[in-house]
């Protein structure tokens, strides 16, 4: 019934449809994308053609919801998603550098980086849920109540008595920064059509860049000359104004009234949540608080295992689950979720073992260590800014390979940097490998959020942002591990006993040079160097593998969806 209506102007305000395109209306995506039943082909690539085998089908279903009525009131909508996720995005960078205050006022150094795994594994398990509640409800309601959460925690921990207290309340930010991540960057897809959200993604990639530099700054100011908790009350005024943008002006009219009740999965969320809790605490604690192969470890992973496949068993048979199986069955998405999460998988090697290789092996400081990362994200959103040129041009999938390709390539001219080396070459290196993943991760979201309308698309973005989250804690666990083991082997034949064997032991010794010798103290920064050198050979694998997905499992050309009139787009449309 619903695709009758679109395809005839029918029904609800589907027959508005193109009048209301030639008058500025923001349309949230009219159709979407079929489980394999009936429906026609769409395709997307420069010249038409006939459709790839293997594509989703593409079905017309009802008018959704717009987000906004005129390009005019995008405006203070766009700032308030920037405002949301900027919260999101510097929250991490800016804790990281008060965590000597916040150890010396509140105690808990052994358990201080709970501070950031609990905030992740909050954000990580919660995406699949509000994208799911998002599609349901809306992504009004599901925005507000994640801004809400995220400075009722933002409170609490400027409040916190003891580092239990504040690990807690760090729990509570981070349920709150699932709803943020997941949802503004749904409601992006929403508020442009496909030809402009190159530049709404551009936006929120350098609100991503500005906060990569801005943080660690800002909290070692507030640090340093105010109080630690200031890090968490300067969230207040900034969340306060996101939730008066999106409060006044995101308008999505009222949705047409379900023949049924909507059901929300809570066993399949509840199942969601534990099997995420219990992964990425086995990944993010091991070799950390305990080893690999110790009992901690291995029960984790067992009743993570056990506790996933009573997840799928639980998602099969919701009549509305949380993760639906078509994430998985459409070539599209399924393979955009393994490249994102082999990207995530690739990041650690910059964000985390860089800034050490820059302070331990280059003898940098914090500050100029931080610079050598900080020109990624400059270049970064400025090739994802671009990328429409390139994929309106060739396709999304193949403007993806080349930028993963150029930055698996990249990966691989780090470990031939001489030693010492240089400052900038690294740092060019880091420029290097910004563009080409800009290239590759813009097309990739831009695109798989055009194949689904907007009943699908929160539970689509959400889907992608968990599987690059997952990657980069499988990453944070496998990279540690080989950093390690590379760094224990290479100081076997050490020239001086007593020598520390893990990365962040020998960080903390050359800290303080004079009290190794100068053969001790050069041996130790090769250890590093070449330490970090196999941690982005990972890198590069890692790189590969997003490669294969898309190479082996991604359609030749999106499915993409007409925006305008609900239909499949038409071959000349296509990209």
């Amino acid at each position: 019934m619903g695709g009758t209506e679109a395809r005839n102007g029918t029904g609800g305000t589907g027959g508005t449809g193109d009048a209301e395109a030639r008058e500025g209306t923001v349309d949230a995506g009219n159709t979407q994308a079929g489980d394999g039943t009936g429906g026609t082909h769409s395709t997307e690539g420069p010249g038409g053609g006939p459709p790839t085998p293997g594509d989703a089908p593409v079905t017309a279903a009802g008018p959704p919801p717009a987000a906004l009525t005129t390009p005019r009131g995008r405006r203070p909508v766009v700032a308030a998603l920037m405002l949301g996720m900027a919260l999101a995005a510097i929250d991490g960078t800016i804790v990281s550098t008060a965590v000597p205050q916040i150890v010396g006022d509140l105690g808990g150094f052994t358990v201080f980086s709970w501070l950031f795994s609990g905030y992740l594994l909050a954000v990580t398990v919660t995406l699949p849920v509000y994208g799911k509640l998002s599609d349901t409800f809306g992504r009004k309601p599901v925005l507000i109540a994640g801004i809400i959460l995220f400075l009722v925690g933002s409170l609490l921990c400027a409040a916190a008595w003891n580092m239990g207290a504040l690990i807690a309340f760090r729990v509570i930010q981070g349920l709150g920064g699932g709803a943020l991540q997941g949802t503004v960057q749904t409601i992006a897809a929403d508020l442009y059509p496909l030809k402009e959200r190159p530049r709404i993604q551009a936006k929120l990639s350098t609100v991503w860049a500005t906060s990569a530099v801005a943080g660690p700054v800002v909290g070692g100011l507030l640090a340093g000359y105010a109080d630690w908790r200031w890090i968490f009350l300067i969230n207040l005024p900034v969340g306060a104004i996101a939730l008066w943008l999106v409060v006044r002006h995101l308008h999505e009219p009222a949705r047409p009234r379900p023949e049924t009740r909507p059901r929300i999965d809570w066993a399949g969320a509840l199942a969601v949540f534990a099997t995420g809790t219990l992964l990425l605490t086995a990944l993010v604690q091991g070799g950390v608080a305990w080893p690999w192969l110790s009992a901690p470890s291995l029960g984790l992973f067992a009743a993570s295992a056990a506790l996933a496949a009573l997840t799928v068993a639980i998602e099969r048979r919701a009549a509305e689950p949380i993760i639906p199986g078509w994430v998985w069955r459409r070539r599209t998405i399924a393979s955009v979720n393994l490249a994102l999460g082999a990207m995530g998988l690739l990041m650690v090697a910059p964000t985390v073992f860089l800034p050490t290789y820059a302070q331990s092996v280059l003898g940098l400081g914090p500050i100029a260590a931080g610079f050598v990362l900080s020109v990624m994200t400059l270049s970064w959103p400025v090739s994802a800014a671009l990328s429409d040129r390139v994929y309106n041009r060739i396709g999304f999938r193949l403007t993806a390979i080349i930028g993963m390709s150029a930055a698996l390539l990249i990966l691989l001219a780090f470990p031939l940097l001489p030693y010492p080396g240089e400052p900038w070459q690294p740092a060019l290196i880091m420029l290097l490998l910004g563009a080409a993943l800009g290239l590759f991760q813009l097309p990739l979201i831009v695109g798989v959020q055009s194949t689904v309308g907007w009943a699908e698309r929160g539970t689509t973005t959400a889907s992608v942002l968990f599987c690059r989250q997952v990657g980069q804690s499988i990453g944070a666990a496998v990279f540690g591990a080989v950093a390690n083991s590379v760094l224990a082997a290479r100081l076997l034949d050490a020239p001086a006993p007593g020598l520390p064997d893990d990365l962040d032991a020998v960080a903390r010794a050359l800290e303080d040079p004079g009290a190794l010798s100068a053969a001790a103290t050069d041996h130790l920064r090769r250890a590093v160097d070449t330490a970090v050198d196999y941690v982005y050979i990972g890198a590069a694998g890692a790189a590969a593998l997003a490669l294969l997905a898309l190479v082996v499992l991604a359609p030749r050309r999106f499915p993409v969806i007409n925006e305008t009139d609900g239909r499949p787009a038409d071959s000349s449309e296509a990209r």
